[in-house]
């Protein structure tokens, strides 16, 4: 059997819709801001519950867009170091200096305390990232201490379509999140991004910049700097169909992640971080720490060759602080960061996953890892 790291999931039925819908966009020309982004649009916010959402083309363009409205030029924004490089990215783009945190161990994700420690006068924002689709129980804390020093605090929601927390989804702790559709993502267009956000401010502002800062679509009349991060017609009718298998892709990806968490459970050389029994965690990825001695590069290739099991990509393998693009932001050491980058591993899981396969990861982790203890 093969498990393939990742795997794109789109029925027969809805490859049909898509093309037949496409067909239509083709047919009457109106390629991007018509009335398929404003149903995706209308349709994400509706299962966020959320008030707004704007269509971009990516997530990277959503969170830039989204510290343009909070106005960092200027100022410091705390990020995790293992994040993705285009959070540290928007951030520079929008004008602000990446400050990196440390995290906390169980969560991969920023704490009121790892954040506190690294606030100046400075300061004008945080983002937190929602890893592998985990949303962190100290949010809430976190964003009582932005609250107190006057800070706007932003989710980066790309990994986290539909998790919740304490009954309130991704994009209800922050001023907004940002969302992401790339092919791997949980729901994809393909490619593109969704801001979503309860400020109506921020959505007025977010339509100004996707479109080039133009004060209205037919006119040539600028009001801000902004960019051609429109999302295409084609781009959100994919979506649109995709968002309607969540429910689905959801409990799939849970009934796989229980199967892991008992197997996970009994090994003592193995840890994962936990979800709360009352959250929803959506699983894009399934994070895995083995015991420090293990050889992630070996375990990789001894999974892949001798078991068929493609393991995901990590959240992350290097830190930002250690990635030469970011050298002149690096200020020391962030050792729980550190050690979780260095250690992890992500099992495949898929929307679409069948127990068989999740057998046969287990099955293939086990064989792998005391391969390791015998050549070790």
């Amino acid at each position: 059997m093969q498990v393939p790291a990742a795997r794109i999931v789109f029925s027969e039925a809805d490859r049909a819709e898509i093309a037949a819908a496409t067909a239509e966009i083709l047919a009457t020309g109106q390629l991007t801001l018509g009335p398929y982004t404003r149903e995706f649009e209308n349709a994400f916010a509706r299962a966020h519950a959320a008030p707004f959402a704007i269509a971009v083309n990516s997530g990277t363009a959503a969170l830039e867009i989204i510290l343009r409205a909070v106005d960092v030029a200027g100022a410091d924004v705390v990020l995790p170091t293992n994040t993705f490089a285009a959070t540290a990215f928007a951030v520079q783009r929008a004008g602000g200096r990446p400050v990196f945190a440390d995290v906390d161990p169980n969560t991969f994700a920023l704490s009121a305390e790892t954040v506190a420690e690294v606030l100046t006068e400075r300061t004008k924002a945080v983002v937190v990232v929602h890893v592998g689709g985990l949303i962190p129980a100290g949010v809430s804390a976190l964003r009582a201490l932005c609250d107190k020093r006057g800070l706007a605090l932003v989710e980066d929601a790309a990994h986290a379509h539909g998790s919740q927390r304490a009954g309130r989804y991704a994009g209800q702790f922050g001023v907004a999140a940002a969302f992401s559709f790339y092919p791997t993502k949980v729901i994809t267009s393909g490619e593109g991004g969704m801001i979503v956000t309860s400020d109506d401010r921020i959505r007025d502002e977010a339509l100004l910049y996707r479109d080039q800062g133009k004060a209205g679509f037919l006119g040539n009349v600028h009001i801000r700097q902004g960019y051609a991060w429109r999302m295409s017609e084609i781009h959100a009718v994919t979506g649109l169909v995709h968002l309607r298998r969540l429910p689905e892709f959801l409990a799939v990806r849970a009934r796989i992640a229980a199967r892991y968490d008992a197997a996970i459970d009994a090994n003592p050389g193995l840890e994962r971080p936990r979800t709360p029994p009352a959250d929803v965690n959506n699983y894009y990825k399934y994070i895995v720490l083995p015991s420090s001695g293990v050889d992630r590069t070996s375990l990789r290739k001894e999974l892949k060759e001798k078991h068929g099991v493609g393991l995901a990509g990590e959240v992350y393998e290097a830190p930002l602080h250690q990635q030469p693009v970011f050298e002149s932001l690096a200020a020391g050491t962030l050792p729980v960061a550190e050690d979780v980058c260095a250690r992890h591993i992500c099992l495949p899981i898929h929307s679409d996953m069948t127990d068989a396969e999740a057998d046969h990861v287990l099955t293939g982790l086990s064989g792998a890892l005391r391969a390791q203890l015998l050549t070790g």
